[in-house]
């Protein structure tokens, strides 16, 4: 007994000594004093969810972040709505200082639609640094192409030769070494860009990359050619089976049909690899609605989940129906506690057992203003009809003041005399909740869930008909209804 006691003990021990920080990214930054800077890396090349891996506050001596990781992998830094991405690899320190910087951005354009970086520098970096490498391989091929771009452009006709010269110029400038990270990014990089070209069959490509060899779930670029290689080679028919056969199958929960005849496909043969590829497939059949039925989508990624002998597999489902239930219709609605114009706090949770007509907008954007006003007109008379609906507008304006202006300052202030919040710069909310533009309007009904995948903003008609109306059964006449008969 006391032997196996020992035993648990030294791996318990093993455990958390495996899950030691083993990278450290010490910075400074010269206007950043008081925000967040927060460490994320990717949990898989399909959903492609974010994993926090650590997070501070910038001090005046700067920040220092940690984490652990088994191989080398990409991670971003971000602060507010800004980022950056390099690689990292086990067992360094690296020293990172992120200049004077125009965090008002945001304010003067979309960098959701139109992104700005982060920009960050590194110091004392020795030469045969991963980054250095990689950046000098992006360079190379980028400006090969550049220069022949008449003979890469799809519009024309692709030329194989070039292709070929420039995988020769990159054997001879950047020969494998002993990095084998840098040296795989550059062979997948290339079979990526090759298989785009169509300059090769997936058959071949199958053999040569992926074949005899158990998939490389750590490493992002393996996995970013495996899913380009397979993208839409399933969910939308193949020559084995096509798309009706699939989505009666999936929409009739027959996964283990489904799964099955799948495997017709040569290259499907291989129970992990035919699991891995059906993943994907589902997930692209859950944005394919006029073919199959979301929540049946769903259903048959739960069910891959329970049978599959593949921890990774397990995970990469869960990632995915994590990513679905976010602001999807029915989908749960995370709680948030925000000031009001007199900074005093107030929770979503508050209004629970309501309707909420949430908005997001900028008081000082012209197409928020249209749509507050139509929230006016309408708000009187709806709080009239119905006690059980609460409008909420989110200001996200960066500066607090200008909400409070707005509403106790400005001439047509009272009338927007519904519950207002500020954001308080919280730049995760927004993200959380998928606001990309101004304004967006999300519904969302007593049960705490969400109405609509998109709702729809008061200037399309939704306030003259809401879905909170009272639905009166009109009295039927007819000839021999009333007739006293």
């Amino acid at each position: 007994m006391k032997r196996i006691i020992q035993v648990l003990f030294l791996a318990a021990s093993l455990s958390a000594l495996a899950q030691t920080p083993n990278i450290t990214i010490k910075g400074v930054a010269a206007n950043a004093n008081g925000k967040e800077i927060e460490l994320y890396k990717y949990s898989d090349q399909l959903s492609r969810a974010e994993v926090l891996l650590d997070h501070k506050v910038i001090g005046a001596a700067g920040f220092e972040l940690k984490m652990y990781a088994k191989y080398t992998t990409l991670v971003f830094l971000q602060v507010e709505n800004y980022s950056q991405s390099f690689y990292v690899e086990p067992g360094r320190t690296y020293q990172i200082h992120i200049p004077k910087f125009d965090w008002s951005i945001d304010e003067k354009r979309n960098v959701n639609l139109s992104p700005e970086a982060l920009p960050v520098g590194f110091e004392n970096l020795p030469n045969n640094e991963i980054n250095l490498e990689i950046n000098a391989f992006d360079a190379l091929v980028d400006s090969f192409i550049s220069a022949n771009r008449y003979y890469f452009d799809q519009k024309f006709h692709p030329q194989r030769r070039y292709f070929d010269t420039l995988c020769a110029l990159v054997e001879k400038r950047m020969p494998d070494g002993k990095n084998a990270f840098f040296n795989r990014y550059k062979k997948f990089s290339l079979a990526e860009l090759k298989f785009k070209l169509r300059f090769d069959s997936r058959k071949n490509m199958y053999s040569k990359y992926i074949a005899n060899q158990p998939p490389l779930y750590y490493d992002e670029n393996y996995m970013s050619l495996f899913f380009t290689m397979f993208a839409n080679s399933l969910s939308g028919g193949n020559r084995y089976n096509n798309v009706h056969k699939l989505s009666r199958w999936v929409n009739s929960g027959s996964v283990a049909t489904y799964m099955d005849s799948i495997g017709l496909d040569p290259l499907l043969r291989n129970e992990q690899i035919r699991e891995l590829v059906a993943i994907q497939a589902l997930k692209e059949s859950y944005y394919k609605t006029k073919l199959y039925k979301q929540d049946k989508v769903v259903s048959a990624l739960e069910s891959l989940r329970t049978r599959t002998k593949f921890p990774e597999h397990r995970e990469l489902i869960k990632n995915l129906l994590s990513m679905f239930s976010h602001n999807s219709r029915g989908g749960e609605v995370a709680s948030f506690s925000l000031p009001d114009a007199d900074k005093k706090m107030v929770s979503l949770d508050s209004f629970k057992g309501k309707w909420i007509y949430l908005s997001f907008v900028r008081v000082g954007e012209s197409h928020s203003l249209r749509e507050i006003e139509t929230l006016a007109y309408f708000k009187d008379s709806i709080y009239a009809r119905n006690k059980n609906v609460e409008f909420v507008s989110i200001c996200c304006d960066r500066e607090f003041q200008k909400m409070y202006h707005f509403l106790r300052n400005s001439k047509n202030g009272s009338k927007y005399s519904w519950t207002w919040l500020h954001f308080n710069n919280n730049f995760k909310l927004l993200e959380r909740y998928g606001v990309v533009s101004f304004p967006t309007f999300m519904l969302i009904n007593p049960d705490g869930k969400l109405q609509y995948s998109i709702t729809p903003s008061p200037g399309s008609g939704l306030l003259v008909n809401p879905p909170w109306a009272e639905k009166k059964d009109t009295e039927k006449k007819g000839f021999f209804l009333n007739s006293g008969r």
